[in-house]
């Protein structure tokens, strides 16, 4: 059996006035020094406002700024320029809109993370690996929730930590369950909120690992990562505190497109007829 610490650290609340609130993705384009850069970073930072502002007027209650067309990623610490480039491209987002605003550091700098929030003020950020260790096409990823906790204090910043739970595109130490994981991230890790995913980006989530993680965590805010349509929405609704959204509200479904404010909107639509029936 895992043990838990009996007391520690108060936890950071989420942002979020709402009962499940939804997190529309702004993923950037290839920043400078990626393989596939192409934009001058101004319009790398239009783009990220245009999305911000697009997500508003769809009425989604958060934004998430990732450096999704970095690919190939790497597995840590990030270079200065990408920690250069997504610090401008937050600023510019919350300038944008009067939303809350996080970051997640692909693939798995925290540390980069927290610092961009405490400079920026934004409000949370996203860790694919906070605890233990996962098998990933960047080689094998190391939680460092001892580092980005004490980070996190020392900045004096209280960032709220959303942290995945055997995240995508990604694959779990031999015999770690998905409960013991989800233990252990919440109580070990001290996370303010847990996610839970699809196999990979755009994929559906499970409704029966994330009824899983809720029996093994029953306090924990337990958020959808990935793979949230109009039409399956419902099915995660019981068990779900939040959802992050990407490819359903971008261009054609696909992620790493531009926000289409259409399928945002229908989207959010679909979202407020839910909160009615409570």
């Amino acid at each position: 059996m895992t043990d838990t610490p009996s007391a520690g650290p108060r936890r950071v609340s989420l942002p979020f006035h709402v009962s499940h609130p939804v997190v529309g993705m702004v993923h950037l384009p290839p920043l400078q020094g990626a393989p596939g850069e192409h934009l001058p970073t101004e319009d790398i930072l239009a783009a990220a406002e245009s999305d911000a502002e697009a997500l508003h007027r769809a009425g989604v209650d958060g934004i998430l700024v990732e450096n999704f067309g970095d690919a190939p990623f790497f597995p840590a610490d990030v270079p200065p320029e990408t920690v250069a480039a997504i610090t401008l491209a937050v600023d510019r987002v919350r300038r944008a809109v009067p939303l809350p605003v996080g970051v997640n550091v692909l693939r798995n700098d925290a540390a980069a993370a927290v610092g961009i929030a405490a400079v920026t003020g934004a409000e949370f950020i996203r860790v694919n690996v906070h605890v233990g260790t996962a098998w990933t096409d960047q080689g094998p990823l190391e939680g460092r929730a001892y580092r980005t906790l004490r980070l996190r204090k020392a900045l004096g910043h209280p960032c709220a930590i959303l942290a995945d739970v055997h995240v995508k595109h990604a694959t779990p130490v031999p015999g770690e369950s998905l409960e013991a994981a989800a233990s252990d991230t919440w109580h070990r890790g001290l996370a303010d909120a847990l996610v839970v995913s699809g196999v990979g980006t755009g994929h559906a989530t499970d409704p029966d690992r994330m009824a899983r993680v809720a029996r093994a965590v029953p306090h924990a805010p337990l958020w959808v990562g990935s793979g949230v349509t109009e039409e399956t929405i419902s099915t995660l609704w019981h068990h779900a505190s939040g959802f992050i959204v990407g490819s359903a509200l971008q261009e054609g479904g696909r992620a790493g497109g531009r926000v289409d404010v259409e399928r945002a909107t229908r989207f959010m639509g679909v979202v407020q007829e839910r909160r009615a029936l409570g």
